[in-house]
């Protein structure tokens, strides 16, 4: 008896789903017509963490996990492993050029620079009264870069990183993740994911801000006209207003029917924004956010895809673990259109 009350309260609930489900327009995103990804193959299995090309578009650099440190002379179609003497578990997290100038930054407390493409890098010792580890870099010109910490911390240096001043007062605590707009302005997530964090420059220190709903914050960053955008759990995605960032619009779950997390947003052009997640998760869409479909071509690439970075509308990457990357070819797209 108990055996035949079970299966049919297996049915209920299967049964309750697939109504639910079916009232649901995003239940299952449509396919898009053509997959622009290619799939790099990489002398690693390493996690993968930044992308960064010099000014030519053709020599670039990537930086993972396990001291991991790529090279390509061929914008990104093939890539060779670079040996720095550094720690063998060392996590190299950023990577940022201006021209020939680059610099990596990674944990425990690594600082690198280079100024002739990386063809030769130097370290560069670290105060031991830094707050955190060294987290994300930014090159802003001769000589001169902006550094953040695992903790909020901010610094900068203007003379090739002998000496760094703080630009704010205290550190926010442990963050998740910590994104830059192109106008220096940061946003940050914490650890936990139960808030977050804005700093422009000037302020002396962090604004916290409460988050949305019960959900707890994955990834957060800036749109290409200047608003937020945040992705929760369960898949959920928000973008603040353009006129007061305090405001949020609606809840955006773009699929419904997926438990896979999101993990990273990036806008290709003005319109066009991918958002990636885990078990090779690839979301588009075409007119900023109102509509999603679903690259499907890239499900067979079972890994978590960690960061989307667009170098420009031509140009694109998808970082993973494992070494898994994704490259935009937008010759495949030409050929479909």
């Amino acid at each position: 008896m108990y055996s035949i009350l079970k299966f049919w309260k297996q049915i209920f609930i299967i049964l309750v789903a697939v109504i639910v489900c079916s009232g649901c327009k995003n239940a299952f995103l449509p396919p898009i017509s053509y997959n622009p990804w290619e799939v790099i193959k990489l002398p690693t299995e390493a996690t993968l963490f930044d992308i960064e090309f010099t000014d030519s578009l053709e020599h670039g650099w990537i930086v993972g996990s396990d001291a991991t440190l790529l090279e390509t002379n061929d914008s990104g179609e093939t890539w060779q492993p670079r040996t720095i003497d550094l720690e063998e578990k060392a996590r190299l997290t950023s990577v940022s050029f201006n021209g020939k100038e680059g610099w990596i930054v990674g944990q425990p407390s690594i600082l690198l620079h280079t100024n002739d493409e990386g063809e030769s890098w130097n370290r560069i010792a670290l105060s031991s009264k830094l707050p955190g580890a060294p987290n994300t870099i930014t090159a802003l010109g001769l000589n001169s870069a902006e550094m953040t910490t695992d903790v909020g911390a901010i610094y900068r240096t203007k003379d090739g990183g002998q000496n760094w001043h703080a630009q704010v007062e205290d550190a926010v605590g442990v963050v998740r993740n910590i994104s830059r707009s192109s106008d220096g302005k940061y946003i940050a997530v914490s650890a936990k994911g139960n808030f977050y964090s804005t700093w422009e420059p000037g302020q002396k220190s962090w604004v916290p801000h409460n988050r949305q709903n019960s959900r707890r914050l994955e990834n957060m960053g800036f749109t290409d006209d200047g608003r937020l955008w945040l992705l929760a759990r369960g898949g959920q995605l928000r973008f603040s207003d353009g006129e007061n960032l305090e405001e949020w619009g609606e809840a955006i779950n773009p699929e419904y029917a997926t438990s896979w997390g999101l993990l990273d947003l990036a806008y290709r052009t003005p319109d066009e924004i991918w958002v990636s997640g885990g078990s090779g998760n690839l979301l588009r869409s075409n007119d900023g956010g109102q509509t999603w479909e679903k690259d499907r071509e890239v499900e067979n690439v079972p890994e978590n895809f960690y960061n989307i970075i667009f170098i420009n509308s031509e140009t694109g990457f998808i970082l993973g673990q494992r070494g898994s990357m994704l490259k935009y070819n937008s010759s495949l797209v030409s050929e479909t259109t």
